[in-house]
């Protein structure tokens, strides 16, 4: 197949992500039958050559991989550069009533929050093979580098955690959203979702960006910025008390999903993982980003509810 340009190609891909999610493989595997894990995908397109990627270096740390980088370890030879590739990165929202379930929990995850971290995170990795191998078919090379041998997480001193390539900040350069409170990605569809991305070897016309802050979707963070304290639903959300007006303590929220929630799962469903997501759902941003954010962001949807 060729393209008719940039924006030809992002159509067909976001139509190949679109079969992919109508498929039977987009399934929370409940005991009653085949279930959505999500909802429809919105996606965003950022470039290789970005400065941001240069950027993550310096507040994520230079363990963060530019997309050349990541391409470059999936196509070790290639004689590229960073302009001639592209991020594609996605948003699956979870469905209303997977967050309906979850906002009806005070301590423990509801069943389909869980499934859909264990089940729809297999969606996720699934999604990522399918677009990577489609793309393949068109002679183009592509890769996902949370898929990658070398991927891996690691300490960081400034933010605890930290990992080679991160989802969520590949979603936030491809204009997907940005981030609240609890350290979730608030995104048109809302912060009760997963994300994914490729990098791959193809023009395609990056996604505008409508803020200009990391934090300008969080009400309780955008809103403290001019010495308001507005928000903050999130914080009595959390079971754990692993948020405050300080902001997310990785490690108490680490040790709770891990811990009691990870051995709730199991005892309650026989599942072998964890969830949460508390302070996902029963907020402002639980679905959307919140009233008085960018209203440009705001026109931008991710198709009906699961």
């Amino acid at each position: 197949m060729t393209f008719a340009g940039p924006d030809d190609a992002a159509r067909w891909i976001t139509g190949c992500a679109e079969r992919y999610m109508h498929s039977p493989a987009n399934d929370l595997h409940m005991p009653e039958g085949p279930e959505p894990a999500f909802g429809p995908p919105l996606l965003g397109f950022a470039s290789g050559g970005d400065a941001l990627w240069q950027e993550y270096k310096c507040h994520v740390g230079e363990c963060h991989w530019t997309p050349l980088e990541a391409f470059s370890l999936a196509f070790p030879g290639e004689r590229v550069r960073a302009e001639e590739l592209s991020v594609i990165s996605w948003i699956l929202p979870q469905t209303a009533r997977t967050r309906s379930d979850n906002r009806n929990s005070t301590r423990l995850p509801a069943e389909r929050w869980v499934r859909a971290r264990i089940f729809g995170e297999n969606v996720n990795t699934g999604l990522r093979a399918y677009l990577a191998e489609e793309l393949g078919k068109q002679g183009i090379q592509a890769v996902a580098p949370v898929l990658l041998q070398e991927w891996k997480p690691m300490d960081s001193e400034p933010y605890v955690y930290a990992s080679t390539w991160s989802e969520r900040h590949a979603a936030y350069a491809a204009g997907l959203g940005t981030f609240g409170l609890c350290d979730g990605l608030i995104t048109p569809a809302g912060k009760a979702m997963r994300t994914g991305s490729l990098v791959a070897r193809l023009s395609l016309t990056p996604t505008p960006r409508p803020y200009t802050s990391h934090r300008e979707y969080c009400l309780f963070s955008s809103s403290a910025a001019d010495g308001k304290k507005l928000c903050g639903k999130c914080i009595k959300r959390c079971p754990a008390g692993a948020l405050s007006i300080a902001g997310h303590d990785k490690r108490r929220c680490r040790a709770f999903v891990y811990g009691e929630a990870a051995a709730y799962a199991k005892e309650a469903w026989g599942l072998n993982g964890y969830g949460c997501g508390l302070c996902q759902v029963g907020v402002p941003c639980e679905a959307g980003i919140p009233p008085n954010r960018s209203k440009k962001a705001r026109q931008r949807t991710a198709g009906p509810e699961a």
